[in-house]
């Protein structure tokens, strides 16, 4: 390991002036007009690979975009690792609101800034330094690799699960390590070991067969923007409880441990309030508010509409009312279920004054990898060694597909060692990522790679 970190220090300038070659494509999956610099990009990652000692390297065409697939499996016995990134980016509009072009790297106050420079680019070539380091001073890594960096995921990784599907020998391996996600904040290096599911549903109220005139009609039937609201403000009862039947039967209860990790978190309601812009937290009673972010099933309203709303007046009472409703879900719940739920406490609910209609629009589901798992293990006494701080356990509220889609396709546990920060810019104007964070993640993923093959076999010895 003395020469792996000595060969890290020694090249931080080159490794930043690679860096800016790799974020000046600009590989804007959503725009067709990016098509060739995607593949371009692609080709960067391929050769890119190459050079620093990976094997196999092939760019694996999709429907869509290519996928960059390399392996080294040099060390029979110890553990694969499945190395997941994307190199597409977000599209820089608006570009009036760079401080400097989005495609120029540019280093201001410790941070690099370019679309791409935490999400996922910069966080894909830490991993290809770490590995670099090891296969230029020792010849071999401590681990099996495998790489798959595809071209998708900022518009919904749409052909991803058919090529995990198709190529799933291929991918076989122990976990997979995902560096596409946050640290809690600066400083404060953390893990993430747990994700939360979403049930997303439409619902559809129907009063009157047309608009009618308010003054002609009003008084003599339910207004079906009245009979949803009413029906939604049901759903939580006064202490921020979801008030559908069975909706918590399944919930895995947060451990001691989990609970303690998360104290430890440095945390201020008053001070997250302030942020938002608000006077005054609110949310389900009983539990702290990263534990309700982060661990903890939730229902909320994403749009509600019908009727008219446009400039002016216009006396009308709608036919239709309509409502979009997102529930966050966590282990060990299910989407189809929770929907399922949903739709039946709703039809139960709904006034005799209107029909109601119930639609599931998406679904995934949550995710949790074990905190005393070898893999979870290994990154936080990576991130110790990388950082020189003990490292915290952290959940997270939002979703990540793919990492369900690895537990279901090839059942694998997923780490996320994240070297960004919340505050990155990640889909905005000026995205960055600090140069201590850059330069410390690829320090901490060769010791990942260092760590892992003794916290797998006492899992082992374990089991």
């Amino acid at each position: 390991m003395e020469q792996v970190l000595s060969y890290i220090e020694s090249n931080n300038e080159r490794y930043l002036g690679e860096l800016r070659e790799l974020l000046a494509i600009p590989s804007i999956s959503s725009q067709s007009d990016h098509v060739p610099d995607m593949r371009r990009c692609a080709e960067w990652v391929a050769q890119h690979m190459r050079t620093i000692g990976m094997q196999n390297v092939q760019i694996m065409d999709t429907p869509g975009h290519p996928v960059v697939y390399s392996e080294w499996l040099g060390v029979p016995g110890k553990p694969t690792v499945l190395l997941y990134g994307h190199y597409d980016v977000q599209p820089v509009d608006p570009v009036n609101l760079w401080t400097s072009p989005p495609f120029e790297a540019t280093i201001r106050n410790g941070s690099l800034y370019a679309r791409g420079a935490a999400d996922d680019k910069g966080q894909v070539f830490i991993h290809l330094k770490s590995i670099e380091a090891y296969m230029r001073n020792v010849g071999s890594l401590p681990v099996n690799l495998k790489m798959i960096i595809e071209g998708e995921e900022e518009v919904g990784s749409e052909h991803l699960e058919g090529f995990v599907k198709e190529h799933k020998e291929l991918l076989k391996a122990d976990l997979v390590l995902i560096s596409d996600s946050s640290m809690f904040a600066k400083g404060i290096p953390s893990v993430c070991y747990a994700l939360r599911g979403l049930a997303y549903m439409e619902v559809e109220l129907t009063g009157p067969n047309t608009d009618l005139h308010s003054g002609s009609f009003g008084g003599s039937l339910h207004n079906p923007i009245q009979a949803l609201s009413e029906m939604i403000a049901s759903l939580h009862d006064k202490s921020g409880r979801i008030t559908i039947p069975g909706f918590y039967n399944d919930v895995r209860p947060l451990t001691k441990a989990e609970r303690a990790a998360f104290k430890k978190l440095p945390w201020n309601d008053k001070k997250y309030a302030k942020q938002l812009g608000l006077k005054q937290l609110y949310g389900e009673k009983g539990f702290t508010t990263l534990e309700r972010l982060w661990a903890r099933p939730t229902l909320e309203c994403n749009g509600i509409w019908g009727g008219y709303t446009g400039e002016g007046a216009k006396t009308v009472i709608p036919s239709k009312a309509f409502a979009k409703i997102s529930m966050r879900i966590v282990p060990d719940q299910t989407s189809v279920k929770i929907a399922r739920l949903f739709e039946k406490h709703m039809k139960k609910i709904a006034p005799k004054t209107v029909d109601v209609k119930v639609r599931m629009l998406h679904g995934g589901e949550p995710a949790i990898t074990p905190i005393d798992s070898p893999g979870v293990r290994a990154a936080a006494a990576a991130l110790q060694k990388g950082f020189g701080k003990r490292p915290l356990f952290q959940r997270e509220g939002g979703s990540i597909p793919i990492v369900v889609q690895f537990k279901r396709l090839l059942g694998l546990d997923t780490v996320l060692l994240g070297f960004g920060v919340p505050d990155e810019n990640a889909h905005a104007p000026n995205e960055f990522i600090h140069l201590d964070n850059f330069f410390g993640g690829i320090k901490t993923a060769a010791h990942f790679y260092d760590e892992l093959p003794d916290y797998w076999e006492k899992g082992s010895r374990r089991k």
